[in-house]
């Protein structure tokens, strides 16, 4: 057990957070319980100590061993902690167990993201898919909140409000779920519209992914000149958010996603697969991850990233990963990373550096999805000129001639087929323009 001293925290006081965790041996118990401590301070909470067991699994009724929860039960008072944070999810048997010993109040690591997340929701979307998840989560722990009532509800005579609480509070809940569900169904049925209108127009889509706090939102903002908010914190960005850039006339649409994490629960992969799908649904995956890591905790969480990607269904997505913040390394750090990760580009998302290679990179990975043309469209077959511009595609020039609208433009190469009566070389449109 380890003690800590609180670092001071901005605004209301934190909460005293006692960390626990259960791990194989072998396994760095140090990097494991960092990132515990960073998920409590993100939620508002403050670690002051900390306990590991080294065993092949947890104990199947108290999380910890009978002698390490007698071990936890002194160190937590004497800690004078508030709430316990444990780095797994715990069964419903284990979080009152574990609750009865300490007389406290046990928050594992599912209901920890669960409450960062609820803090972080901002759009109507994502407040939905956390109330989705943390109905799913809670249902099953029911029990446990009506656990004094459920004892009058044993046998003959012994019937009372207990269970007919529970059940009602379950059917309600059950309830609430497939409304959730059924309204995050509208709702990416709307997304899928809007996707087609973006497909028509072979607009490249590209996902932001990356482990939580890699610096997506500042490479988005960069990338577009877009002003989505950024902090340092985890999980800052929930919903998905769209922006566009341009280069050489070809538009490109970028979507930062939610950040991924180590060992992310199951109820969030389930309920913000209306977020993850954004996705799935990209032309290609930019990985960002965060270079100025130590080396083994951004191999670390580069596979992290790898494995939720694969979870999701995302493993066959072309990907390009790019190394953010270059700009707090040395040089011998980035000889090393460069060595790491070969084909990786380095850029600073606060900086700007490497941006524009990016930029070119991105842009000869779509070359070929569009084609420059010149058209001549007649002035009486203005049902063409709509349709030109229905496509949403890049016109480049635009003007007026006696024969019609002389217009270059580029055009998805599927497209140019329909418009080729109207196509010219570069010396007709010469002529029509003096014309």
């Amino acid at each position: 057990m380890t003690s800590r001293q609180p670092d001071p925290h901005p605004g209301a006081t934190p909460e005293r957070a006692f960390l626990v965790a259960v791990l194989p041996k072998g396994v760095d118990a140090t990097e494991e319980l960092r990132e515990l401590g960073e998920l409590a301070r993100t939620a508002g909470a403050e670690p002051v100590a900390e306990l590991v067991q080294h065993r092949a699994r947890p104990d199947r009724r108290s999380y910890v061993g009978k002698g390490k929860l007698e071990e936890l039960e002194v160190a937590y008072a004497d800690a004078n902690a508030e709430v316990l944070l444990v780095d797994d999810e715990l069964a419903p048997a284990q979080q009152r167990m574990l609750e009865n010993a300490l007389s406290a109040r046990v928050v594992d690591r599912t209901q920890l993201i669960l409450d960062i997340f609820a803090q972080h929701a901002v759009s109507a979307e994502g407040k939905l898919q956390v109330e989705l998840a943390q109905l799913e989560y809670n249902l099953p722990r029911m029990r446990g909140m009506w656990q004094h009532l459920e004892r009058l509800g044993g046998g003959v005579g012994t019937r009372g409000p207990g269970e007919t609480q529970l059940e009602s509070d379950r059917r309600m809940a059950r309830r609430r779920i497939s409304l959730l569900k059924e309204r995050l169904r509208d709702l990416a049925a709307q997304r899928q519209t809007r996707r087609k209108e973006r497909a028509r127009a072979e607009t490249p889509t590209i996902a932001l992914a990356g482990y939580t706090n890699a610096g997506k939102s500042t490479l988005l903002n960069s990338l577009t000149e877009a002003h989505v908010p950024v902090a340092d914190r985890l999980f800052e960005t929930l919903d998905p958010t769209t922006r566009g850039f341009e280069l050489d006339g070809k538009r490109y649409l970028v979507t930062d996603t939610v950040g991924f994490i180590r060992r992310l629960p199951t109820q969030l992969v389930e309920g913000f697969a209306s977020t993850l799908e954004e996705t799935l649904v990209a032309d290609l995956v930019l990985h960002v991850a965060d270079a100025s890591l130590p080396e083994e905790r951004l191999v670390e969480q580069v596979a992290a990233v790898e494995a939720v990607l694969d979870e999701i269904g995302g493993s066959s997505l072309p990907v390009e990963l790019v190394l953010n913040k270059v700009d707090r390394l040395d040089a011998l750090a980035r000889f090393r990373v460069g060595n790491r990760f070969p084909e990786a580009l380095p850029v600073s998302a606060a900086t700007g550096e490497g941006l524009e290679e990016l930029k070119e990179r991105l842009a000869a990975r779509f070359a070929d999805r569009f084609e420059d043309v010149r058209l001549l469209v007649p002035y009486d077959e203005g049902s063409a000129l709509s349709a030109l511009y229905a496509l949403g595609a890049p016109i480049v020039e635009r003007s007026d001639t006696e024969d019609g609208v002389l217009i270059r433009a580029r055009l998805p190469r599927r497209d140019v087929r329909r418009f080729a009566a109207y196509l010219v070389d570069g010396a007709e449109a010469e002529r029509a323009a003096r014309a």
